[in-house]
């Protein structure tokens, strides 16, 4: 494109084929294009009447370049829309002088032919009409202007028009109704459009408020995402570190280990095979009185291994089993659940055990346990740990004071699995001294001497309490206080005493 193209009105150009408009035309979503170019769109659907060829008195819908919304065109192509006067107007602009003349040079004006097509207006018109305009020209009568409008057609004519094709219509002066119409169009924006585009600038806002809280929040989350990462990295590189070093820790204490053994084990060779030597060269060499006088001390070292092994003797055992906290065990009293005594021992195991879950065949481990009362830190339960030299821990305790204890055992200084447990220790329950029974009578065989604490009474002098009668509480209970709860803690003297006699009234014998 030319620099002097660069410079032309945008309104005066149409935006398909980028030149002046040729006979512009509205599309009914109100952008202008040339009539040309409309027709070379490419018909997004067609309603095509029976027997009738394809855009041929049909109804054919197309795609608006500029806002990409389907309309429709009228039956008889592009040349059924409306012309855009505004935009011939822009183009009339691009087209004119825009000089100011005299009456002699708008003669000589109007006489050259470069610019005898040019319209020339008066000042006084251009000061009525306050703008640079040109004259709207019936299409059917292009040297007639359209000033009538005619109702019923609801469209602008021409005096021959009128005279003609609307000699039946009641056409008036475009002046006389132009404010009425105006005005509909006027209210429809005033009332209905600019609200409806003040919302929707409102929405727009709210939209480009919400896009950019969006990447505000995405753009947080891609940073902690970025920061987690970053730090979890770092642990892992670190628990890499320290992973090594433990591996480093573990290869130096079993090299040790086997350093320790491999000497251990030369010098249990030597010290056999110095054994061998001299007994072979006793034997060999050695007299009768010889192999007598030296026989003590011989068979003494000979016997100093602790054993063999298919002809070897035993010198030591590698332990290449590590402890697993992880996987050593805690069972007995308070791990699963159950209640100590006051007063009462109590006792629990804890078995040591390697990463596969094989139990550890050796003691000698440091094992560590703590209780302690949840409520009274200051309250403490001593507990004895006893080394069963088999790869378990027999541990006992003998709590003073009822209450929940948080109970701690660890290995090597590391919490054991299920550790901490809690153990409720509760309070020692006063014994039942009687029976348990139904009644007095049922249970001593209807002996009248026989009492029950409960508030029951029988007839006929007995002492105690029977099925039905009064006092009786319907249920079995003791009978030496009279609770209805069989593991119950029996009431003590003082509340039995505290009940009212009133309360021990006892049925007579009519």
């Amino acid at each position: 494109m030319s620099q002097h193209e660069k410079k032309e009105n945008a309104k005066a150009v149409c935006r398909v084929c980028s030149n002046r408009y040729r006979d512009p035309k509205i599309l009914p979503c109100l952008h202008t294009f040339c009539s040309d170019c409309i027709a070379r769109l490419e018909s997004f659907s067609t309603s095509v009447g029976p027997g009738e060829p394809e855009r041929f008195g049909s109804s054919v819908t197309v795609l608006c370049p500029d806002c990409d919304s389907e309309v429709e065109l009228p039956p008889c192509g592009p040349a059924g829309l409306s012309t855009d006067h505004l935009a011939l107007d822009e183009m009339f602009r691009e087209s004119v002088c825009c000089v100011h003349l005299c009456e002699f040079c708008c003669q000589a004006h109007r006489r050259q032919k470069r610019t005898s097509s040019h319209s020339v207006q008066t000042l006084a018109e251009l000061k009525v009409e306050g703008r640079l305009c040109r004259s709207v020209l019936c299409p059917l009568h292009p040297g007639q202007e359209l000033r009538l409008f005619c109702p019923p057609c609801d469209r602008p004519v021409c005096v021959e028009c009128s005279a003609s094709l609307h000699r039946d219509h009641r056409c008036c002066p475009t002046g006389d109704v132009i404010h009425r119409h105006g005005d509909h169009i006027r209210q429809m924006v005033s009332v209905h459009l600019r609200p409806r585009l003040e919302q929707l600038e409102e929405s727009l806002l709210k939209v480009e408020a919400s896009q950019d809280a969006l990447q505000a929040r995405v753009e947080a989350a891609a940073n902690e995402v970025r920061a987690f990462a970053r730090s979890y990295a770092t642990a892992v590189e670190t628990h890499c570190v320290s992973l090594l070093h433990r591996l480093d820790e573990l290869r130096v204490q079993h090299s040790n280990q086997l350093q320790l053994q491999g000497a251990q084990l030369r010098q249990t060779h030597s010290d056999v095979q110095h054994s061998v030597d001299f007994a072979e060269r006793l034997l060999n060499r050695g007299s009768d009185a010889e192999i007598l006088s030296a026989k003590g001390v011989t068979l003494t070292r000979l016997t100093k291994p602790a054993g063999e092994v298919d002809g070897f003797p035993l010198v030591g055992v590698i332990n290449a089993k590590m402890v697993d906290v992880n996987r050593c065990t805690l069972e007995g009293e308070g791990t699963n659940g159950e209640r100590g005594v006051v007063g009462e021992k109590g006792s629990f195991t804890l078995e040591c055990r390697d990463s596969v879950g094989d139990r550890i065949i050796r003691g000698g481990e440091n094992v560590q346990v703590s209780i302690v009362n949840k409520d009274k830190k200051s309250c403490t339960v001593e507990a004895t740990v006893t080394d069963n030299e088999d790869g378990s821990y027999s541990v006992s305790y003998t709590p003073e004071e009822p209450g929940i204890y948080s109970v701690w055992v660890c290995v090597r200084a590391q919490h054991v699995k299920g550790s901490p447990f809690i153990l409720s220790v509760k309070k020692k329950l006063r014994r039942h001294l009687g029976n348990f029974h139904c009644c007095s009578f049922c249970s001593s065989a209807g002996n009248k001497e026989a009492r029950c604490g409960c508030a029951g009474t029988m007839p006929g002098g007995f002492k105690g309490c029977g099925h039905g009668h009064k006092g009786h509480p319907g249920k079995p209970h003791w009978s030496c206080c009279g609770s209805t709860t069989e593991r119950s803690e029996c009431l003590p003297q003082s509340v039995l005493d505290a009940v009212s006699s009133r309360g021990h009234l006892r049925t007579v014998e009519l």
